[in-house]
């Protein structure tokens, strides 16, 4: 891995005589050389804007914000590309589906499933859709060692239950989530999943047909790509019944003053001039990403450095740990801790 340290130009510099040391990547990641030359190379060669013009420099920008998406569709696994759709991030990936599929499906009388360990992400979409719909919101527990009462399921995952949003890998514990039991169980009742991915992406291989998801949402950040850019995968079987997430430029199939026909997905939620240099700096990422990284091997190196600090915390008295540490020493990203 230390060979990989020459392509991010931020840890150039120094703090104090010593070398930067950045450990704060469950927040967001640091940039390599070819993301921003990504970024900078978009916007002195091909800076336009997408699907709506026919000279050379739309036709090349919409070329190159495609690619990306078949790069991120190849990345996770999804069939088709127009699974992918571009967003903010994973908040707003959540938030699509909250005000789309959330509302066009949920009654009162239905059930919403989410963790105890959820990002606020995660929590607040369906806190606000159960409110509007009528719908319950239900908790899978979190055990003391830091784990998903998954034993609970069958108790939790009713005739009632309509979706289960779960995180793959939580931001605070650094549990990681068997979503694939949890997949299972709730489509035995009718119900659809949903994977926040955004702790899990940069960490492992994501692939979205084995897990067998309905949606998957994460952030380009925290994968070595820009900010203000993610995806959100969703099934191609749910596309038809999507409304748009906002109305605006760039969804429109026809229009006319009393009424309007809508693209088809991905286009039906992507309202507006999206954030195309971003797009293509993620497509960026995604090619580093498969160029660079082993995530067999990965996963051994942070498993070496989540063992270190373990045992180093450990030593030292007034410092309390939390998470399943017995598991993030085999395949661990992330250590919580306090003084």
């Amino acid at each position: 891995m230390k060979h990989m340290r020459k392509d991010f130009p931020i840890l150039n510099q120094k703090v104090g005589d010593k070398p930067l040391i950045y450990f704060d990547t469950a927040a967001t990641s640091q940039r390599p050389q070819q993301v921003i030359d990504a970024l900078t190379s978009f916007y002195t060669d091909s800076n336009a804007n997408i699907h709506r013009g026919i000279h050379m420099l739309s036709e090349r920008a919409t070329e190159l914000y495609e690619q990306a998406r078949e790069k991120i569709a190849n990345f996770i696994g999804a069939a088709d590309a127009c699974e992918v759709v571009f967003t903010r991030g994973t908040t707003e990936g959540i938030n699509i589906v909250a005000e789309t599929w959330g509302m066009e499906n949920l009654k009162a009388g239905d059930e919403i499933l989410v963790s105890e360990m959820e990002h606020h992400a995660n929590l607040l979409p369906w806190q606000r859709l159960a409110k509007r719909t009528g719908a319950t919101l239900k908790f899978i527990p979190v055990t003391p060692e830091g784990k998903l009462a998954l034993d609970k399921l069958d108790e939790l995952i009713t005739a009632k239950t309509k979706l289960v949003a779960v995180t793959h890998a939580s931001n605070v514990l650094g549990t990681h989530v068997d979503v694939k039991t949890i997949a299972k169980k709730a489509h035995a009742v009718g119900a659809r999943i949903l994977v926040d991915a955004a702790q899990s992406i940069p960490h492992e291989k994501i692939d979205v047909k084995d897990l067998d998801c309905d949606f998957l949402a994460f952030s380009g950040h925290k994968m070595l790509g820009p900010t203000g850019i993610g995806a959100l995968y969703i099934k191609k079987e749910l596309h038809e019944a999507l409304p748009p997430y906002q109305v605006g430029g760039g969804i429109v199939y026809e229009v006319n003053f009393d009424d309007a026909r809508w693209q088809e997905v991905p286009q039906r939620l992507e309202a507006g001039t999206p954030a195309i240099a971003q797009a293509v700096g993620l497509g960026a990422a995604v090619d580093y990403m498969n160029a660079h990284v082993n995530f067999d091997e990965l996963k051994k190196h942070e498993a070496a450095l989540t063992n270190r600090a373990i045992q180093g915390l450990a030593s030292l008295p007034k410092v309390r740990m939390f998470g399943p540490l017995e598991d993030l020493k085999k395949s661990g990203h992330l250590v919580n801790f306090v003084v």
